[in-house]
């Protein structure tokens, strides 16, 4: 299909002709669709902050006995405290299908008590401790600088090596020091360390840096905690929400430990899948609102075009009635008015598009090069399949902005129209 040039080149025309209608009709669109752009490129950059901070970290549920029981059971009392201890782990792993894999974790100074008092040469501090396993850098959010984390043996030897946080390293050597191989003492006990670690938390409260983590059973037996476990990290196996591990495993232990199942104050959990999924569902919340507000924007933009569009038709009605006298036909007539229309909305849509993707650019090459902690913001973007379908949205509302104005040309009595003044 051949371009009619002619028509086209009377469309320019009259854009020439009204160059400041044209353009505020023009921002009116621009800026919807720049709006739409930036709040779902910010959006964007708030939920993959999140995602970061949650990707290598599975779908643990912590378990821990928070509570006296209130209601007797089984012969037994009101106000017992269930304790957790090293056998539950097994019987946990081996009874509740649910589960992939379960840790044990106490604690020193952190759930009450004194934190550890530790020694390096000449220099000291107290730091909290916590009881650790292989495999478990993800779930503590941990990233190694130096060395390297616990391992099986460690785990099976009850080896009393120790890996520090950053903050701990700082305080006990002094810059430059080498601190593998080094032995410390805590709360007069010697420990090898074997790794220095950072958190990838980006949470900026996090107390990590200044922690020491410990194999958990050395914990237990140095530490004098042989008989307790302080909570449980369950791991559910693939393709099993959260959820289900948790309810699985609480349902175990109030068989196992003789509690009522109406006796809600007992058995403390923390499921870090469900927290992510409300944080999700916080997010989609964002989009629509982005969509509603920006798609509002954009109408309003293309609402006026329509208007535009009526006083161009007003303007040109001797000229739209010469045309008619001449031979033209009603199609040809409403193809200029909406061709002009989408045009307008078009490339104002388009330059809207481009200039928000510019400078979300610009705003992540700024925090890029600044390289500075941005918690939870992180590499703000439009996905490119949602920014077609927005312009696709914008051509639409300006095709249906011209539709009015398009019949009300094409209706224009030729007689009555050269007669107008």
């Amino acid at each position: 299909m051949l371009i009619d040039t002619e028509k086209w080149q009377e469309i320019f025309f009259t854009l020439r002709q009204h160059k400041l209608r044209t353009s505020l009709t023009a921002f009116g669109v621009f800026w919807g669709i720049f709006m739409l752009a930036i709040l779902l490129g910010a959006g964007k950059g708030l939920e993959n902050g999140v995602i970061e901070e949650f990707k290598d970290i599975p779908n643990a549920v912590w378990i821990w006995s928070q509570g006296n029981t209130q209601i007797a059971y089984q012969g037994m009392p009101v106000g017992r405290r269930m304790v957790l201890n090293a056998e539950d782990t097994a019987a946990i792993k081996n009874n509740v299908p649910s589960v992939d894999k379960i840790y044990a974790q106490n604690s020193l100074g952190i759930w009450g008590g004194s934190p550890a008092y530790t020694v390096y040469k000449s220099k000291n501090g107290s730091f909290s401790i916590q009881g650790t396993h292989a495999g478990m850098a993800n779930v503590q959010q941990q990233k190694m600088l130096e060395g390297r984390y616990i391992d099986e043996i460690d785990d099976e030897k009850r080896r009393k090596v120790a890996i520090i946080g950053t903050r701990v390293k700082e305080m006990l050597f002094a810059p430059g020091e080498n601190a593998i191989g080094a032995d410390i003492t805590i709360s007069g006990i010697s420990f090898q360390v074997v790794g220095v670690f950072k958190s990838s938390s980006t949470n900026p409260n996090s107390l990590e840096a200044e922690k020491l983590y410990i194999p958990n059973d050395t914990l237990r037996y140095a530490f004098n905690q042989v008989g307790r476990v302080g909570n449980f990290v369950v791991i559910p196996k693939a393709g099993i929400h959260a959820e289900i591990v948790e309810k699985d495993v609480k349902k175990y232990l109030r068989t196992i430990k003789k509690i009522d199942p109406n006796d809600s104050g007992v058995i403390g959990s923390f499921n870090l899948q469900k927290e992510f999924d409300k944080i999700r569902g916080l997010f989609i919340g964002i989009k629509v609102f982005s969509w509603v507000v920006a798609i509002g924007t954009i109408i309003a933009g293309a609402i006026g075009v329509g208007n535009i569009m009526l006083i161009v038709v007003k303007e040109r009605t001797r000229e739209i009635g010469l045309r008619k006298a001449l031979g033209a036909t009603p199609a040809s007539i409403i193809s200029m008015i909406v061709q002009e229309s989408i045009f307008i909305t078009a490339v104002a849509g388009y330059f809207g598009l481009v200039c928000a993707v510019l400078l979300l650019e610009l705003i992540n090459k700024i925090m890029d090069t600044a390289g500075a902690n941005t918690g939870m913001f992180r590499h703000p973007a439009v996905d490119f399949k949602v920014a077609i379908m927005a312009l696709v949205v914008l051509i639409i509302s300006g095709f249906l902005a011209s539709l009015l104005p398009a019949s009300k040309a094409a209706a224009v009595n030729p007689i009555v129209a050269l007669q107008d003044e």
